[in-house]
């Protein structure tokens, strides 16, 4: 590249990793914005990955369309995002963490299902029932009982996000509010049943918080949680990339035996074996 400097220019070269890094896409929930997460998303990029936060329709600038926007348009909007995230020059679109709290925790879980997720992170995640998915958001609390259908333990077979759960095979982070009013414990439960297969479940209850982490001291205690949770998930991420590029040629199978197998043992007549 060519530096300008007074009236000249100087030749200048420009040496990046050869590695991408990691992306991760923050997901707000309903009644928040991007704003909210600005501070958590400088904080990991810290560890050295990209992020993005965005605004779910009805919220924000499209405050408007609160009363109209279903989960399928907020569902089609966290996978928007991803798409840019993962479009973004430096971004590894195999490494992407996906960060979502309430409802976005919920349209998280399940949009694990349909893009690429390496880690899963999810903070008082809500749950809906599956029924009425196309009506307005803003309806499924006049159509369904949700505080007594939160209050049970819910089946993967039984629920589109604690299913997405079950089927995902990354790592996972769930974060219960001590004094949440809004998710009770019996839905991270659910949630909690749910990740059978994933490679890890990291649990973890905020003490004093309540479901908006209206505290400064809950926020700060979130966020220390999600920071230390990812730069542990990022790091050993790398080892293992390490490790896999360090492997010597030589330990990789052969596609034919250098040798020929060994002879089969003969077999021994009975009479030839000893008494017992």
């Amino acid at each position: 590249m060519e530096i300008a400097v007074d009236d000249a220019s100087i030749s200048g070269t420009f040496v990046v990793p050869g590695t991408r890094v990691p992306g991760v896409l923050f997901v707000h929930g309903w009644g928040g914005t991007q704003q909210q997460y600005l501070t958590r998303a400088r904080e990991i990029a810290a560890l050295g990955c990209i992020c993005l936060t965005f605004d779910l329709r009805g919220h924000a600038s499209t405050l408007a369309q609160s009363e109209t926007v279903t989960r399928e348009n907020n569902l089609r909007d966290v996978l928007a995002a991803y798409d840019r995230l993962a479009a973004r020059r430096h971004v590894d679109p195999e490494r992407i963490a996906l960060v979502g709290s309430s409802y976005g925790g919920y349209l998280g879980a399940i949009a694990s299902t349909l893009r690429p997720v390496r880690w899963l992170a999810l903070r008082a995640p809500a749950l809906y029932q599956d029924s009425g998915w196309e009506i307005p958001k803003r309806q499924l609390h006049r159509d369904q009982d949700l505080p007594t259908y939160r209050r049970q333990l819910v089946r993967a077979a039984d629920n589109r996000a604690l299913a997405a759960c079950e089927a995902f095979r990354g790592d996972v982070l769930l974060v219960e509010s001590e004094h949440d009013a809004i998710v009770p414990a019996m839905v991270l439960a659910s949630y909690r049943e749910a990740c059978t297969h994933a490679r890890s479940v990291t649990y973890r209850c905020l003490e004093g918080a309540d479901h908006g982490l209206s505290s400064d001291e809950s926020q700060a205690g979130y966020l220390r949680l999600l920071r230390q949770w990812l730069a542990e998930m990022v790091e050993t991420d790398r080892q293992r990339s390490d490790e896999r590029a360090a492997r010597p040629a030589a330990e990789a199978s052969p596609t034919r035996p250098s040798v020929a197998p060994e002879t089969p043992p003969k077999a021994i007549a009975p009479e030839a074996l000893p008494s017992p």
